[in-house]
């Protein structure tokens, strides 16, 4: 007889984890800290180990831990198959898996194919090389034009600046982030060759799975003579037509991935950080590619019924189209916490609130409602969870936790904030260590400091504060994943359509998830409610409110 472990049910479970997952990204130099240099470690996320059990997830998404200059928070790396000695050791890391697996907890680990840092030793060794020589062919080095000392060409890296930057000997290598981090090429065999190591040493220590760090970035259309940046067309609207984004060549080197990492059982999961058209993110998302990608449609969309109606509709049907499931994520460590976005009034230049003027002002213009933010983040994180797919959380987020915008310029650390000469003040807000208790040095981050400034106010948000308060964001984090866990099913949902500010579907089972636009309360269906992200009033649901029913 065959036992349940080794059925075709069980093993397409087990397999397909990922689908339906709830993943909780830890940025490992802010979660915790153990040894009290005020840099978080791996060692201080094994001490957390229980409070993540507790919180209810299905996976860990841990931002880079390589040896690295930090440049860029740890996506410039110096050595791909190695952890980071201020975060602890290879050892450390094997406990972390263990710590988890033991708890039934999987790891994605984050990789960062793009670039290397310029400390790697294929890099020391191509600057020691001479022009021309097979060092440097594994990154992009090119002459100036016609022999000038211009750059050859004048594209602008993403965090500001020229995308080139010179050598010693007058040639000039591309980086299309900072200048420590330089582009691979990834046309070379050795390139392509390395990273099926580095994915295969990871497997094969544990690892459940990888996110894949600008991943429509890889292969690149180096024809010249070059075009100038005017002529470029713009990324959003590329369809596979820009140089130095989403060329359709990248795909082949994923389905060399996925070779590899469906030899392991069940097999290796993989997401794609692909900033491309919605059309486009299916191939990244394919069964012989990545198999998900990141939709953060949802995450640029203000609180709004049409926006948001619109996101999930499209996403549903394009993950339907592609056999994937659709990924819902709302703040990450790249942008300004959704608990602060959703409470800044509309973008008076239009598009989405992204936070950035807001950030630039130090925090404090306009003003932030901070209780009307943390109200709609916790509505909107009820409607995600309620939807068909996997669910991105992001440290702190089940705190409510609101963006840091006041960190002086001397504790910066993004070099976006450097690059762009103060233009941008970057990503630091969010990275700040989050707090564990409502005192101390750290807020119970480490025994000593913390690397990015705590502001005062951040001992009210501390997981103590919330820890014996039933109605605090942190248990309603905790319901909610519980309860997911026990309704989750099917990969559809219906629409029940009434008024034009209200959010109405139901799942698979009778469940129901309702959000509420509009201004005015609206009348609750005849059905039991099972969690609601603010109180009801009588059997009504207010503004700015979901509730589950089933």
């Amino acid at each position: 007889m065959t036992s349940p472990q080794t059925t075709p049910t069980a093993q397409t479970a087990q397999s397909d984890w990922w689908r339906q997952a709830v993943v909780y990204q830890i940025y490992p130099r802010s979660f915790a800290d153990a040894n009290g240099d005020g840099v978080g470690d791996l060692p201080g996320i094994i001490s957390r180990v229980p409070y993540l059990v507790a919180l209810g997830i299905d996976a860990v998404w841990l931002s880079p831990f390589y040896p690295s200059a930090l440049a860029d928070g740890g996506y410039d790396v110096d050595d791909y198959r190695n952890v980071d000695p201020r975060l602890g050791t290879l050892d450390d890391f094997d406990q972390l898996i263990e710590a988890l697996h033991a708890e039934g907890i999987k790891l994605i680990v984050d990789i960062v194919p793009n670039h290397t840092s310029n400390r790697h030793e294929w890099f020391v060794e191509a600057l020691e090389a001479a022009k021309g020589e097979p060092a440097r062919e594994r990154y992009i080095f090119r002459d100036g034009p016609d022999g000038s000392d211009q750059p050859p060409s004048d594209w602008d890296s993403v965090f500001g600046g020229s995308a080139w930057a010179k050598t010693d000997d007058g040639q000039w290598y591309l980086h299309m982030f900072a200048a420590e981090q330089p582009d691979l090429n990834w046309q070379h065999p050795e390139v392509r060759a390395d990273f099926l190591e580095t994915l295969k040493f990871w497997s094969d220590r544990g690892v459940d799975g990888f996110r894949v760090d600008v991943a429509h970035a890889l292969v690149k259309d180096l024809s010249e003579p070059f075009p100038s940046k005017a002529t470029l067309p713009r990324q959003s609207e590329s369809n596979g037509k820009h140089p130095l984004w989403d060329q359709d060549g990248v795909h082949e080197i994923y389905r060399d991935w996925r070779n590899l990492l469906n030899t392991y059982d069940p097999p290796k999961s993989a997401v794609a950080e692909a900033f491309v058209p919605a059309a486009r993110r299916a191939r990244y998302a394919s069964a012989d590619g990545l198999g998900q990608a990141f939709n953060f449609d949802l995450l640029q969309a203000d609180f709004e019924y049409d926006k948001f109606r619109k996101v999930i509709e499209e996403n549903l049907a394009l993950a339907e189209e592609n056999g994937s499931s659709s990924t819902w994520v709302f703040s990450n460590h790249d942008v300004v916490r959704h608990a602060t976005r959703y409470g800044l009034p509309k973008n008076p230049k239009g598009g989405w609130q992204d936070g950035k003027d807001w950030l630039l002002s130090n925090g404090t213009e306009p003003t932030v409602d901070v209780a009307l933010g943390l109200r709609r983040a916790r509505a909107a994180t009820l409607l995600m969870l309620a939807l068909p797919g996997s669910a991105y959380l992001y440290q702190g987020e089940e705190l409510g936790l609101q963006e840091v915008g006041e960190l002086p310029a001397a504790n910066l650390q993004d070099p976006a904030y450097f690059r762009s000469k103060g233009a941008e003040k970057g990503r630091d807000g969010c990275r700040v260590p989050i707090p564990w208790t409502v005192d101390g040095l750290s807020f119970g981050f480490g025994p000593g400091g913390s690397h990015l400034l705590q502001p005062k106010w951040f001992g009210a948000y501390s997981v103590q504060a919330q820890e014996g308060d039933q109605e605090s964001t942190l248990s309603l984090y905790r319901k909610a994943l519980a309860v997911r866990r026990g309704l989750r099913t099917g990969n559809s949902l219906t629409w029940v359509d009434g008024t034009e500010w209200v959010l109405h579907f139901t799942r698979d089972g009778g469940w129901q998830s309702i959000t509420n636009f509009g201004a005015a309360p609206v009348e609750l269906p005849d059905a039991a409610v099972v969690l609601s992200s603010g109180p009801l009033e009588g059997d009504k649901l207010p503004s700015d409110t979901t509730a589950w029913l089933i």
